[in-house]
């Protein structure tokens, strides 16, 4: 038939429909039997919504007419018929009544309806809110997935699985039991779940292997789980624990150099915690421990060969055999080299020789040293370097407290601030010294022990203060250069190297206001020791002093010159008067 098919009720024309010649004369006949006369009132006495009892009456390629007891008959999409052993002549079937317009309107059917009606009804009348039923998953939705479970169900995601979803698809046209959570009779609509029924079948199972399971026996487990302390794994409904230090007799720094997530793995239960439901598990005890015999092998001074196999900020861990791996500390590389880093000296790969220093098999750990295969330079440092040997070292760095020298190679001593000068007060090193400077220097003191070695500068010229009070007697006068002004005096630097103090009382014999107005910085001065305290190594000078002092024999020089005048002048009055 043409894409043009009479409307014959209003005999118009109606485009773009295309159907099969059947089906054209199926609904000429329908059209026929309401042009003879349909009762308006058994058709409008049905109403919509309602699940009608019909009889299949024709059949056609894309259509079924149903017989529903009136004179007019309804026609279904032959699509809804799921199951073709329902389509043969004079079969009865369900239909929903999805319109019913009265003389001049067409009834409308639909098989999918009825069929999910009677459904919903059976699933009210036998489920309930817990319920479990069997469903498959027929498509993903926004938030979970939709369950054929004879009508839609909603399944959420959360409720999928009791593990981590990697993708929806793996469940689509699956068939699985559901627990039902919740029915809304309103809006006709069920949310289902699966994760309930998994933790509840999981708990079973963790109730049955706490019962049965024996620390000592061996069993098997899925990986679930990857921590940096450890490994979950999965034994049959029960959680296990197998810790990192568990796993193998080697050093490791994390599980997932040895596992993967979902690796099955063998491993011997080691504690069983019923009341907690917690069960330790292990690797390394499957294998006898290689450290049992290592002390009796490897006792301190054995020397070894082994292979870098990992660096750290403090040292290189050496494989000795396998499962024996011992550690080179950064201070046991070298005994002439500060190592700040292990890779300055050797690297992932290297085999290098070492001694054993100590063993400690319950921790499984071995110290050991590569410097011990050298002489240590501080073997001889007593007799090279004596107390009072004079020294000339290299300044390597520069501390708060004072002066690290290099005297030779390994061997370092320290310049304390003390020890820099006799009459300085040196606040730090580096107003004297920098980094790379050579310095000579006196051995004070040697702790071998300690590998510590003090050195002096000072000491390499005599204490000025020791003879201070026969060299700067009071009542001298010293000159000098102002080297600080303070308010309660100025301090002075004097030709010896020592340092004085004039108090402000002391600066002048005539009155005046600030200290400016009489001194300043770096003036050069006379003045007069008026105190010395070598204890203290304090110095005390007076200006006044030594102006007074010189005022006075100025005075002197005067008087004895008037008199030198005055002698002849008497001379003559004498004479005069004898006359």
């Amino acid at each position: 038939m043409s894409k043009q098919t009479k409307d014959w009720s209003t005999n118009n024309i109606i485009d773009d429909v295309d159907f099969h010649e059947a089906d054209a004369e199926l609904f000429k006949k329908l059209l026929h039997k309401k042009e003879k006369g349909t009762e308006a009132g058994s058709v409008a006495s049905m109403s919509a919504g309602e699940v009608l009892k019909g009889r299949i009456v024709e059949i056609t390629k894309d259509f079924v007419v149903v017989d529903v007891g009136l004179k007019s008959e309804g026609i279904v999409p032959i699509a809804e018929f799921g199951d073709p052993a329902e389509l043969f002549l004079d079969n009865e079937v369900e239909v929903f009544l999805e319109h019913a317009e009265g003389e001049d309107g067409q009834i409308v059917l639909s098989r999918d309806k009825a069929r999910r009606m009677r459904q919903w009804e059976y699933i009210v009348d036998h489920c309930k809110e817990g319920s479990i039923v069997q469903g498959k998953v027929i498509r993903k939705v926004k938030g979970g997935l939709m369950v054929d479970i004879g009508i839609e169900a909603f399944l959420p995601g959360s409720q999928i699985d009791n593990k981590r979803i990697k993708s929806l698809d793996e469940y689509l046209d699956k068939t699985y039991d559901f627990k039902i959570l919740k029915i809304n009779t309103e809006r006709k609509n069920i949310v289902v779940s699966r994760r309930e029924l998994l933790e509840e079948e999981r708990m079973t199972k963790k109730v049955e292997m706490l019962e049965h399971i024996q620390e000592g026996e061996l069993c098997h487990g899925i990986v679930k789980n990857i921590t940096d302390f450890g490994v979950f794994l999965d034994l049959n409904g029960i959680d296990g624990l197998l810790h990192i230090t568990d796993m193998t007799w080697k050093r490791i720094k994390h599980p997932s150099e040895m596992v993967h997530l979902g690796e099955e793995l063998e491993v011997m239960v080691l504690h069983v915690d019923r009341d907690k439901g917690r069960v330790a598990l292990g690797m390394k005890q499957k294998e006898s421990n290689p450290w049992e015999e290592v002390e009796q092998k490897y006792p301190p001074g054995t020397h070894v060969k082994g292979k870098v196999v990992s660096l750290a900020p403090y040292g290189a861990f050496i494989e000795i055999e396998p499962g024996i791996e011992g550690l080179i500390h950064v201070s046991e590389m070298s005994w002439t080299k500060n190592i700040a880093d292990p890779s300055e000296v050797v690297k992932k790969g290297d085999t290098v020789e070492a001694i054993v220093l100590s063993v400690q098999t319950e921790e499984g750990k071995i110290s050991l040293g590569m410097k011990q295969l050298e002489s240590n330079p501080w073997d001889d440092v007593e007799k090279k370097y004596p107390a009072g040997t004079n020294v000339h070292a290299e300044i390597r760095n520069l501390t708060n407290y004072g002066a690290f020298v290099e005297i030779e190679p390994g061997v370092e001593g320290l310049i304390h601030i003390s020890d820099i000068s006799w009459i300085k007060k040196v606040s730090h090193p580096s107003e004297l010294f920098k980094k790379g400077d050579k310095v000579d220097a006196i051995v004070l003191s040697i702790d071998k022990e300690n590998k510590r070695i003090t050195l002096g500068v000072k000491q390499l010229s005599q204490n000025p203060w020791e003879n201070i009070e026969k060299t700067l007697p009071i009542g001298s006068l010293v000159k000098g250069t102002v080297t600080k002004i303070t308010a309660f005096g100025a301090f002075v630097e004097l030709e010896n190297g020592l340092e004085g103090l004039i108090h402000v009382t002391e600066l002048s014999d005539q009155p005046f206001g600030k200290v400016e107005e009489v001194i300043s910085k770096g003036q050069q001065v006379t003045a007069k020791v008026i105190k010395i305290d070598p204890e203290h190594k304090k110095i005390s000078l007076s200006i006044k002093e030594y102006l007074i002092e010189k005022n006075k024999e100025n005075r002197d020089d005067i008087v004895v010159g008037e008199k030198k005048k005055r002698s002849p002048k008497k001379k003559a009055k004498a004479e005069v008067k004898d006359e």
